[in-house]
């Protein structure tokens, strides 16, 4: 599967900060200091409906990660799946009368469009739940070699009590996750399971819904955790820099992923930072396909909204807060947008020097978007309200909000 084309970051002068980052597993900041190549996992969608805003700022924030490694001078090795088959997608097709791949296919092509248009910098293995099965059949025989898979009526699941870390990405208890799994596609009251908070591996063949062959373990389809697994696995190896998501994919999709990796390799952790977003809203509840209320890129798009205004509504709030979407915010943002143009549209302006390194500790300082937003804010309004005279300064703050904050203006 491919991924989409990536714009070109600018170089700036001089080298960024390394990135301290909130670290979901230890409720706390770490400062991460990749090799000369920072290795990242991020989510990616389960196609059966267009890129929402909840998406939107998910990608984008670590979007954000991508561009400070970048300005310390590293190479970023960037791994992103698409789940392109599971319940949801088959349950959407369904509905709709359409075939389940096709739908797939359309509504990545659509997420394509929209990650190009908003200029999220694309990962370099962009893989499909389906094209992994190959790699994942041996995990799940893995594990159940191993004895920490077993067999419920032809369904392969994971045993949690195999991993003695099992937790430590949440650190919620066992009460609490019994909850978030029914909530979150888990199935905690089947009868039969040695834990109620084992997840599947293996779903064996259902009548009317596709299968693949899964060798000894007969036709079926993977689990959702297990095919992240085997895709970061494959790619990144264990104890990578960031594993990135949405902040509802800490409970159940990270730690019981974790735990896979964990018990297949025998390391610890597998990631050494869980960076998780929060949730938009919309109308007083988290925007989600579930509850259709939802915002799409592709519409707003459509209505002609600059994708650079939808990157600057996104930006104005910190990554991991939750919040809503309105009208007003992106009013907000599409007037930012028209100052921050007509600022770098003079021929000189005041100096551009201390708003790089502004910009780069605010991005640095757990991806601190508004604070970088602010610093540009600032600059304009003294361009405004005094102007300059270096020549140089206008097109400095342009590649600086086009390179740190993939705006171009």
């Amino acid at each position: 599967m491919h991924a989409w084309p990536a714009s070109e970051v600018p170089a700036l002068p001089g080298q960024g900060r390394d990135l301290r980052i909130h670290d979901t597993a230890t409720d706390g900041p770490v400062t991460l200091d990749p090799g000369p190549v920072a290795r990242i996992y991020v989510c990616g969608i389960t196609p059966y409906d267009a890129t929402h805003m909840g998406h939107a700022a998910t990608y984008n924030a670590f979007d954000l990660v991508q561009r400070v490694w970048l300005d310390t001078k590293r190479q970023v090795h960037y791994v992103q799946n698409v789940t392109d088959v599971d319940d949801p997608l088959l349950e959407r097709a369904t509905r709709d009368g359409v075939d389940w791949a096709d739908l797939a296919v359309q509504e990545t092509t659509l997420f394509r469009e929209d990650m190009t248009a908003l200029r999220m910098l694309p990962p370099r293995h962009y893989i499909g739940a389906v094209e992994a099965i190959p790699g994942i059949v041996p995990l799940v025989e893995r594990l159940r070699d191993l004895g920490a898979a077993y067999d419920l009526d032809g369904d392969i699941y994971f045993s949690v009590d195999a991993d003695p870390h099992f937790g430590q990405v949440s650190n919620l208890d066992a009460a609490a996750m019994r909850v978030l799994s029914a909530e979150r596609g888990g199935d905690p009251d089947r009868p039969g399971k040695k834990n109620p908070l084992d997840p599947m591996l293996w779903l064996a063949a259902r009548e009317g819904e596709p299968s693949w062959d899964g060798g000894t373990l007969g036709r079926g389809r993977p689990g959702w955790h297990i095919e992240c697994v085997a895709i970061a696995l494959d790619h990144l190896g264990m104890t990578f820099d960031v594993q990135g998501g949405g902040s509802d994919l800490a409970f159940p999709h990270h730690e019981m992923g974790a735990s896979h990796a964990q018990v297949l390799t025998g390391e610890f952790p597998m990631a050494k930072a869980y960076v998780h977003a929060g949730m938009v809203g919309l109308d007083g509840e988290k925007m989600s396909k579930s509850r259709g209320n939802l915002v799409f890129v592709s519409a707003l798009r459509r209505d002609g909204v600059d994708p650079a205004a939808i990157r600057l509504a996104l930006h104005s709030h910190h990554y991991r807060s939750d919040w809503e979407w309105t009208d007003q915010v992106l009013q907000d943002a599409v007037d930012r947008l028209g100052r921050w143009r007509a600022a770098v549209s003079r021929p000189d302006g005041p100096s551009a020097d201390a708003l790089v390194d502004e910009v780069r500790e605010a991005l640095a300082n757990d991806l601190d978007a508004p604070a970088a937003l602010a610093a540009v804010d600032r600059w304009a309004a003294r361009q405004e309200a005094e102007g300059g005279t270096d020549i140089g300064a206008p097109g400095l703050v342009s590649r600086t909000v086009d390179a740190l904050l993939g705006v171009a203006l």
